[in-house]
């Protein structure tokens, strides 16, 4: 990534924006990382030159910020520079769509059409249209944060509340500039930032990878929150967009909630909160994605919401609620990988409003004298204990997309009959867009996108999902597993019930 490559894709980003519209204007931001600042200015003069309007944030700012940006200012496209939470070493360029989404079809791949038609760098407008370039910054900053602030539910609890202990952290990322003002907005009162992480660095000097997903990445926030006893840790990457969360369990320990767990209780508390509010409508509806607890869809369904599943990616998520709008209201979506995305303002994954909401989730909790702790292991006993689990499996060398592609068309052509001694029921082939009963014969179509996944349904209720990384020799495998509990006391010997179940899947399909 360099100022070549990133001026020929924008050139033919900018061709396709003004065949698709004639009249274009965007918003350009970018992230922490080193040199992104050069490559969002790179971007912004580049779609100037070619006589577009361009909205460039003065300094740093959270993706969704952008995606907010975009809607706000009647927008057709947008770029952000980042590479969201990999290492330091990586770059990269999200490239938005009219509604505030990334892009998908057919868009994304015309854009790309474009693109490789830019030859050279003389076919890039490099300079020449510098008038066409607005610098915002605090102006759209009080304005998303007045849309953050209107997703809360209960306004009187956070107030009552104030005083919650939080401890943030931002990684050295773009949360800084917005995290902090929100919880104000808020109206929570004891915020504790992480200092040795509260400046923004490309270098990321207190981490090996600046993801909330890893818990070295939020060790020095978990140690600022046991010192502090604080009520909870929240964690968001470079660009703002994944959430990390820290709380105490029943013994008070320190915990750090996997991507399934947060999604549980964010999805539950919007539910169940608009529910108690009587804000509750006919037609709310929640998404997620097709690898993501089906614990909320047992909450969405026994109270009666629509819930959807899509494909990896809020790009699905938002084409979902483009194809809804005007007959189902978006509430909340998200996935497994640390992300959400609350409201319809916004079209991405978004960490700001996603630690807003979980803080005043924990301060309803605790105004009735419990924790999130405690209300996790409720709705495991209320809908069912789910436990999932992820294993990344890398094949390196020359033969490694090889040997991936034949274990996938193995799968295809012999799915196993039996794993961990249960039936295989259903084989979902999300590539052929096929279902099908492994016991009947009985086949149906399935409508999503092409995509290279399978998930194997065992008679349990098990679902294993096997899915290829598109950018590098890599396959994931998703496990879920699921029993009933009758009560708190019941947990921890099903958990490790459920632990042992997923190991012996492992084995069992030689994964290890």
């Amino acid at each position: 990534m360099n100022k070549y490559t990133v001026g020929m894709a924008t050139q033919g980003y900018a061709n396709y924006l003004k065949q698709s519209f004639g009249e274009v204007k965007v918003v350009v931001g970018h992230d922490s990382r080193n040199n992104s600042r050069f490559f969002a200015e790179t971007v912004a003069n580049v779609f100037a030159a070619n006589g577009i309007k361009v909205y460039l944030f003065e300094a740093l700012r959270p993706t969704p910020e952008l995606s907010y940006a975009i809607r706000y200012f009647g927008c057709q496209g947008g770029v952000v520079c980042t590479a969201s939470h990999n290492p330091k070493e990586y770059n990269g360029y999200k490239a938005y769509w009219d509604d505030g989404a990334q892009m998908v079809g057919p868009h994304d791949v015309n854009t790309i059409k474009e693109v490789d038609k830019i030859l050279s760098v003389d076919d890039v407008k490099w300079n020449g249209g510098e008038a066409n370039i607005t610098l915002i910054g605090k102006d759209i900053d009080d304005v998303y944060i007045d849309m953050v602030k209107g997703l809360s539910v209960y306004p009187e609890i956070c107030k009552a509340q104030h005083d919650l202990k939080i401890v943030y952290t931002p990684i050295h990322g773009t949360g800084i500039t917005v995290v902090p003002k929100v919880l104000a907005a808020f109206g929570f009162n004891n915020v504790h930032v992480v200092e040795e992480q509260s400046t923004p660095d490309g270098n990321f000097p207190t981490v090996i990878y600046p993801n909330p997903e890893e818990k070295d990445a939020m060790n020095i926030g978990l140690n600022q929150a046991k010192a502090m006893d604080a009520d909870i840790l929240l964690g968001t990457d470079p660009d703002a967009d994944r959430v990390g969360v820290g709380i105490k369990n029943n013994k008070g320990e320190w915990i750090l909630m996997n991507g399934n767990q947060t999604a549980v209780l964010a999805f539950n508390y919007m539910i169940e909160a608009r529910k108690t509010k009587g804000i509750a409508q006919p037609n709310d509806m929640v998404v997620k994605t097709i690898v993501t607890s089906y614990l909320i869809d047992n909450i969405a369904k026994q109270n009666g919401v629509a819930c959807y599943n899509v494909l990896t990616g809020f790009k699905w998520i938002s084409s979902l609620i483009k194809a809804k709008e005007g007959k189902e209201k978006y509430i909340i979506g998200g996935e497994e990988s640390f992300g959400l995305m609350i409201g319809d303002q916004i079209r991405d994954k978004d960490a700001v409003s996603a630690v807003a909401l979980l803080c005043e989730m924990a301060a309803y909790e605790k105004s009735k004298g419990s924790s999130m702790y405690d209300k996790l292991i409720d709705l495991y006993v209320q809908y069912g204990l789910y436990k999932e689990d992820l294993v990344s499996i890398t094949k390196k060398g020359m033969n490694g997309a090889k040997e991936i592609a034949d274990m996938m068309s193995g799968y295809r052509a012999n799915p196993p009959k039996t794993i961990d001694g249960v039936r295989v029921q259903q084989l979902l082939d999300y590539q052929l867009q096929v279902g099908k009963n492994l016991e009947t014969g009985e086949s149906w179509a399935i409508d999503l996108p092409k995509s290279n996944v399978l998930q194997f349904i065992l008679g349990d209720g098990t679902s294993i999902s096997a899915r290829p990384s598109g950018t590098e020799p890599k396959i994931k495998f998703y496990f879920s597993v699921n029993t009933k509990i009758a009560d708190a006391t019941a947990f921890e010997t099903a958990e490790k019930e459920l632990n042992a179940k997923i190991a012996r899947i492992i084995t069992d399909m030689q994964l290890k």
